[in-house]
């Protein structure tokens, strides 16, 4: 699958309610992995920094803060193409355009 258009980055306010909807041990993971950085250390380093952020917001009223790394974009799609593998390299394509209006026009795509 892949899609098409322009991306924006979500507004804080928005970051911030959808962060607090999280569950609490959800919300302790994003401090402990910075999402798609490298962790040198591997998974004993990934589950050392949970554990930390777990001992830092261990009272159970204590808030846990969404991250500054942590937030959402948003995709307004423009094209979006679905692939499906088939025998003898005769994939399925099939592409969806926005057009005027709004409407979506469908396409097969070569594969």
């Amino acid at each position: 699958m892949r899609i098409e258009g322009p991306v924006e980055r979500v507004p804080e306010a928005e970051s911030d309610a959808y962060f607090a909807s999280r569950p609490k041990g959800s919300r302790i993971g994003a401090w402990a992995s910075d999402q798609s950085a490298v962790v040198p250390g591997g998974r004993g380093e990934l589950e050392a920094r949970a554990a930390r952020a777990a001992e830092r917001y261990a009272a159970d009223d204590a808030a846990v803060p969404r991250p500054p790394h942590w937030g959402g974009y948003v995709v307004r799609p423009e094209a979006i193409e679905f692939w499906q593998g088939r025998p003898n390299r005769l994939h399925d394509r099939v592409q969806y355009v926005r057009g005027e209006g709004g409407r979506w026009a469908t396409q097969r795509l070569s594969p």
